[in-house]
């Protein structure tokens, strides 16, 4: 009697069918990619936020302390290399794209090569505005993640009866990105120490580490990656979604945990390929428009596997109740 329950469960929805969809998704309304491609078209045309000028002001302290606390000279030169290359190429309007919600953006190779319109306006933040600059820019993240999240949750998975309203996903949004910082650092920063020490012990040993974090790392990835699904999809809070989150890792974690990683690879992926023309050619646009609709249609796509996931857990959990199987009998 069991093996007849399990063989008339029905099939979990294909991963390939979910990413279809979202693209057809997208395609049927393509004004859903507004808010990454316009996120774009500012990260290339518009000004750069640099903070040259502001690491400048502070280099010459830096290095006395460095100097006083016994640093070798070649190796204080060789950071301060590193930063004089660093530095110039930084955009702090990058931190608009917040994660794990945020409107996606492409990181275009060099923020301070010339575009179509000529040499871009440069921004210099100071050491007053700079406590200012930061948290205002992850707020305009959050902001256009959770609208964006939300428009595109609408399109892909409207089963639901309402759409979750604006202030409760600006709101679920900026309490989700907080919570996930706190548990990716929580988790991070120790896995790091210990790599850390038992790199001082043995390469061989490291790489075994590496290995097995590796592995174990998606138990935490892929409910993370879920965690704003419930609120988009079925208007939960942030606990409950997580919570939610983590039924469905436990239950469809190969599934999951594969579908997680083909849409890493074609995003990561594709993003060598919108990155080939130049910064100052207008091919560039094309580019940009490509990432915009993909990672949008990938996005649909996940909204619609989880929609489809968790009624087939539903039907599963409903087919395997020992009442059912009474009646059944």
């Amino acid at each position: 009697m069991e093996v007849s329950r399990i063989e008339n469960l029905p099939p979990p929805p294909g991963i390939i069918n979910s990413i279809k969809a979202g693209f057809d998704t997208v395609a049927s309304h393509i004004t859903a990619i507004l808010l990454p491609l316009l996120l774009n078209l500012f990260m290339w045309l518009g000004p750069r936020l640099q903070m040259s000028v502001l690491f400048n002001s502070v280099k010459a302290e830096v290095v006395k302390i460095w100097q006083q606390g016994g640093v070798p000279a070649q190796d204080i030169q060789s950071v301060l290399d590193f930063y004089d290359r660093t530095i110039p190429n930084i955009n702090l309007f990058w931190l608009i794209r917040t994660l794990p919600i945020g409107i996606s953006s492409l990181l275009l190779p060099h923020s301070a090569e010339a575009t179509p319109l000529g040499t871009p306006a440069i921004w210099q933040v100071s050491a007053l505005s700079f406590p200012v600059w930061i948290p205002l820019l992850l707020f305009i993240g959050w902001v256009g993640g959770g609208l964006y999240f939300r428009s595109v949750a609408w399109l892909a998975a409207p089963a639901e009866e309402n759409v979750i309203n604006v202030s409760s996903s600006i709101m679920q949004t900026i309490l989700v990105s907080i919570a996930s910082g706190i548990i990716l650092m929580a988790i991070g920063v120790p896995l790091v120490l210990i790599l850390f020490l038992i790199i001082q012990l043995s390469t061989i040993l490291a790489n075994l580490f590496v290995l097995f974090a590796s592995l174990g790392s998606m138990w935490v990835i892929v409910p993370i990656f879920f965690w704003p699904h419930g609120i988009f999809v079925k208007k939960q809070n942030f606990i409950t979604s997580i919570l939610s989150s983590i039924q469905l890792t436990r239950f469809t974690l190969p599934t999951s945990s594969l579908f997680v990683l083909t849409v890493f690879l074609l995003s990561f992926g594709l993003n060598f390929l919108w990155n080939i023309p130049p910064e100052n050619s207008w091919m560039t646009l094309f580019g940009i428009f490509g990432h915009s609709f993909v990672t949008t249609a990938l996005l649909a796509g996940s909204f619609i596997y989880y929609r489809d996931m968790n009624i087939w857990l539903q039907a599963v959990i409903e087919k395997l109740r020992p009442n059912n199987a009474i009646k059944q009998a």
